[in-house]
């Protein structure tokens, strides 16, 4: 409410992460700590992602930029216990929860969803394995929802955090509406934000398909895709979740976009049954 000052400069990046952190804990313990964990939706207008965008746009070092978002990922995800990032890791991925049974007229497979998911979970050992190798390719996930591709994801980043890489998670939608934001030179839109986008050691899209499209998005989309596999200073990563089968895919989006996804990206298609009812059973 610039209580604090008129200037976004006027708080330096830690201690308004840390401000948006303890109101977001606040809020949580007294207001939607129950929804939360009862798998209801919740919506929210300024959350994690958004915050490490628009702070670390206030630091031009790229060092200290990259020191700043482990402290503020390890502050949010695994400091305030609100989401514990630790707990999301390949320990915990309970295998059980994914049927043993081969089902070829439902599942549309020759093999069991847990067959499936263990050949899945052998591709993301080995993308994080050859993170820095450049042949390495990148991840598509595909699937309906509550199969576990966002856990997966977050599996992903909890073993890449640990090797020093930095992450940056959004969803299509606020990615591409931030984007255009940039480019419109909206109020309080770094430049960093675009920079952040496309050199992010690794940028999880989640939810592609959920966005409302236009020709300007379809453009954009296809620059943060392009660019990230053309980058020539270092190895950069993407992960992109959906519940659109590749079909919908080429169907929804510019050829150029979907080719560069089967050409540079390991689909990795979910199936079997949403496992969050199975884990409400227990």
């Amino acid at each position: 409410n610039g209580d604090f000052g008129k200037n976004p400069d006027d708080v330096n990046a830690y201690a308004a992460s840390a401000l948006f952190a303890v109101d977001r804990y606040a809020t949580y313990k007294s207001d939607w700590e129950k929804d939360y964990k009862s798998d209801k939706l919740i919506i929210a207008d300024r959350y994690v992602s958004s915050n490490m965008i628009h702070q670390a746009g206030k630091i031009s070092d790229a060092a200290e930029k990259e020191k700043f978002l482990e402290w503020l990922f390890d502050l949010e995800y695994n400091k305030s216990n609100i989401y514990n990032l630790k707990n999301q890791n390949f320990e915990n991925f309970a295998l059980n929860l994914y049927s043993d049974d081969i089902n070829p007229e439902k599942y549309k497979s020759k093999i069991s969803p847990r067959e499936n998911i263990i050949l899945i979970k052998g591709i993301c050992l080995s993308f994080i394995e050859n993170f820095d190798d450049p042949n390495e390719k990148n991840l598509l996930f595909t699937g309906n929802t509550g199969l576990g591709k966002t856990f997966l994801s977050s599996c992903i980043a909890n073993e890449l955090i640990k090797k020093g890489k930095t992450i940056l998670y959004q969803t299509a939608p606020v990615m591409l509406d931030t984007v255009i934001d940039y480019r419109f030179n909206k109020q309080n839109c770094s430049p960093d934000i675009y920079y952040n986008i496309l050199n992010a050691d690794l940028l999880i899209i989640d939810d592609l398909g959920t966005e409302a499209m236009n020709n300007i998005k379809f453009t954009e989309l296809f620059n943060i895709i392009n660019t990230r596999l053309l980058n020539q200073n270092k190895t950069t990563k993407t992960i992109i979740s959906t519940n659109l089968s590749l079909q919908n895919l080429f169907s929804n989006y510019d050829e150029r976009i979907v080719s560069r996804i089967v050409g540079n990206y390991n689909i990795c298609y979910f199936f079997g049954d949403d496992i969050r009812f199975k884990k409400k059973k227990k």
